[in-house]
């Protein structure tokens, strides 16, 4: 039995995710095991969500339809959101005409669904993550070289920023997963701002040290192996996916015996696409001297497979240009896994160099094969590293002891409501 704090008395809550369930995929549940409360989530992916929790009610909503022919490229995004805004606002009125109120409605707000539902419920205090606020200079855009920003690119982000400056004049509360994401947000609003992430599952993603691998061609890893790690949604710069290939000529060369496990589709989730459908994944293999029989794409895979692969690295390698942490990322140090990581924003809110991880500069490609070697040639010199980093996952990310309980705390506040402790099985 946990203990667990929740909301004293019954409320009405409404999530709002294109992609549901998203960042909310514990809160949600949580907030329903209360059976008193009224849970719905709202939503317009067509992926099926109805039989995951029978507490909580799911409603979808139509998805925008294009935007209109010859439209100005910088709003077409902008018109997107307000369509689907609207569509929002549709269901919202069919709910109020059934006499659903929410207290809360929390929301994300990146995609135009929380534009007009404070309209809709007045009464109901709104609270939105913060997710990422776009820059021209010292975050994501214009920090690689290799993908120089174009003005369309930077006066197309500028409008893009309307959706969410329309979302932080109506919110009571943001919510930021991490502290610089926070200050990316104009300073006339961080006021309204409050850093929480959304926890790790530390019960479920553990070290195993009798853990084994097979892949589909049979080939078994143990934890122990020569095995270095990397894992992204999907095979791009924004994750360093580059750099990390061109270490590997150099990691190979000094590191005959290692094999190396890439999990990651090859779509683009953030920046451009490159032309013909080429994939990242191909230039940069292509572009390199590798052994391919030494690497291992294993594309998109199951969650129980993924955490194999943490539980059998050796080294672990993680990039990111500054954007938004990965949840991988986290998830890898709960797994006890050593993190060599790039040493750029969010990243070294968590990740401290000889700490509970190795960091070296984001392009810095010799330094990444130096000390992917020097951690799969001394695995024994870094396990207090991966002790450490587990231990700050339990202590500080923890879904069930921390995050939850913290996430509670914060709506009850904003509710003016009070919270009690007690156990829940």
């Amino acid at each position: 039995m946990a203990l667990i704090i929740w909301i004293d008395a019954p409320v009405n809550i409404l999530f709002l995710h294109q992609n549901y369930p998203g960042q909310f995929k514990h809160l949600a549940p949580r907030l329903a095991q209360d059976t008193d409360n009224t849970v719905i989530a709202m939503t317009s992916s067509s992926q099926d969500v109805q039989s995951k929790d029978e507490n909580i009610t799911y409603i979808q909503y139509d998805p925008p339809k294009s935007v209109t022919d010859g439209i100005h490229p910088y709003i077409a995004s902008f018109e997107s959101s307000i369509r689907r805004g609207q569509n929002v606002v549709r269901q919202a009125l069919q709910l109020k005409k059934d006499g659903f109120v929410p207290d809360i409605v929390l929301a994300h707000p990146g995609w135009g669904e929380s534009l007009f539902i404070k309209d809709v419920f007045d009464t109901a205090k709104l609270a939105i993550l913060c997710e990422f606020y776009y820059h021209f200079r010292g975050a994501d855009i214009g920090f690689d070289p290799e993908f120089p920003p174009k003005l369309d690119d930077m006066f197309r982000l500028r409008i893009k920023n309307s959706t969410q400056l329309l979302a932080l004049e109506t919110t009571d509360m943001g919510i930021s997963a991490m502290h610089w994401q926070k200050s990316l947000y104009p300073s006339e609003f961080q006021y309204k701002i409050v850093v929480q992430h959304e926890g790790i599952d530390t019960s479920v993603v553990v070290p195993n040290s009798e853990a084994q691998l097979q892949l589909d061609d049979g080939t078994i890893f143990s934890a122990g192996d020569n095995v270095l790690t990397f894992v992204n949604r999907n095979l791009e710069p924004y994750r360093g996916y580059h750099v990390f290939m061109r270490a590997l000529e150099r990691i190979q060369k000094e590191n005959p015996d290692c094999h190396v496990l890439i999990v990651g589709g090859d779509r683009v989730s953030y920046g451009r696409k490159l032309p013909n459908q080429q994939t990242f994944k191909e230039k940069y293999l292509a572009e390199v001297n590798v052994d391919r029989d030494r690497i291992h794409f294993m594309g998109n895979v199951p969650y129980e497979t993924y955490l194999k692969v943490l539980q059998v690295s050796r080294a672990h390698v993680y990039l990111t240009y500054p954007f938004v942490l990965s949840w991988s990322m986290l998830e890898a140090m709960s797994a006890q896994c050593l993190i060599i990581g790039s040493a750029t924003a969010p990243v070294t809110e968590v990740l401290k160099h000889k700490k509970n991880g190795l960091l070296f500069r984001f392009f810095d490609v010799p330094g990444l094969a130096n000390l992917v070697t020097e951690a799969l040639h001394e695995p024994e010199k870094f396990v207090h590293l991966r002790e450490k980093a587990r231990s700050d996952m339990v202590n500080k990310f923890d879904l069930v002891t921390r995050t939850l309980p913290n996430q509670i705390r914060l709506l009850e506040k904003l509710l003016g409501k009070k919270g009690r402790t007690g156990s829940r099985k």
